[in-house]
């Protein structure tokens, strides 16, 4: 799927392709994926722009589950995902030179 190149772009960022629902899983290269969403929005920007995620864990009953994961929906139109998945990438990048 086209659509999901820039995620799958992203050196250490692991999805699959969804087949039919309105959000994805992906399991990112961060050390804490509820830290790192909550960095997103308080720390980080580009050109004034950032984006947000949920924590992936809550939605797993399994106990540890999801914990390097974010859950993305993809209800905006593919401009704006496209935005929002090259502020993921910098996010990331970002996020991990200053959390070492």
């Amino acid at each position: 799927n086209n659509n999901m190149q820039p995620l799958n772009a992203t050196p250490g960022l692991i999805c699959e392709c969804p087949k039919g629902a309105f959000y994805l899983m992906a399991a990112l290269p961060v050390d804490d994926a509820e830290k790192f969403p909550q960095w997103l929005l308080e720390e980080f920007d580009d050109h004034g722009d950032t984006v947000m995620f949920a924590a992936g864990g809550p939605f797993y009953a399994t106990p540890g589950k999801g914990l390097n994961e974010i859950r993305i929906a993809y209800v905006l139109k593919q401009e704006d995902l496209e935005r929002a998945m090259d502020l993921l990438a910098l996010g990331i990048q970002k996020y991990n030179e200053t959390h070492k």
